[in-house]
């Protein structure tokens, strides 16, 4: 189900109320009782500094296993406290980062030859996730656009590395692939306007 543009502010807001209450004062909010914000339905939060775009924490959660609302506030505590790429987002950093707002729509296996898969992606439309041999990686559709990637095969090749497997690893009969498409509102500037990326 396609989000109106006003629910997806909804939710910048509610990630950037999220991180602010948890990095400042310890506190965990609780999500609205909107029935749209109960529907499961995976998510990510990204943070990134300002004005250079630099990627500051990303984490979410790839299937609709949670209800939006606890998704989004989970999701953006984690991004600014637990990503492992980064240190602990600080109190006076909370100014100079934007958030965004990834929703998933449900990934699904591709069915067709491994050799085949890059035919059935489309670049800047498609999220990937692949899964083989005990490991796993995932990357949004806006991250081909912030890279340089423009083909199918870039983008699985990256989604291999994030994985921790060799490029070319998704032709392999053994390492599966999936397909999600992604809603993505974002600031465009700290607490400034909210937009849709997507």
């Amino acid at each position: 189900m396609k989000l109106e543009l006003e629910r997806g502010r909804a939710l910048v807001k509610l990630a950037r109320r999220s991180i602010n209450e948890f990095v400042s004062n310890g506190v965990k909010i609780k999500p609205s009782r909107l029935e749209w914000l109960n529907e499961k339905r995976g998510a990510f939060v990204t943070l990134k500094s300002y004005p250079r775009g630099d990627l500051r924490g990303c984490i979410g959660f790839p299937y609709p296993t949670h209800p939006l609302g606890k998704a989004v506030i989970e999701a953006s505590i984690s991004a600014a406290t637990s990503d492992p790429r980064f240190y602990p987002v600080s109190p006076d950093e909370l100014d100079r980062l934007t958030v965004e707002v990834t929703v998933l729509t449900r990934p699904v296996e591709l069915d067709c030859l491994p050799k085949e898969r890059p035919e059935h992606i489309e670049v800047g439309r498609h999220g990937i996730i692949i899964v083989g041999h005990g490991m796993s990686g995932l990357l949004l559709p806006q991250v081909p656009s912030e890279v340089g990637w423009t083909t199918p095969e870039e983008f699985l090749d990256g989604t291999c590395q994030k994985a921790g497997l060799p490029p070319g690893c998704w032709a392999d009969k053994n390492v599966h692939v999936y397909l999600f498409k992604g809603e993505i509102f974002r600031e465009e500037e700290p607490n400034g306007k909210i937009v849709r990326a997507d």
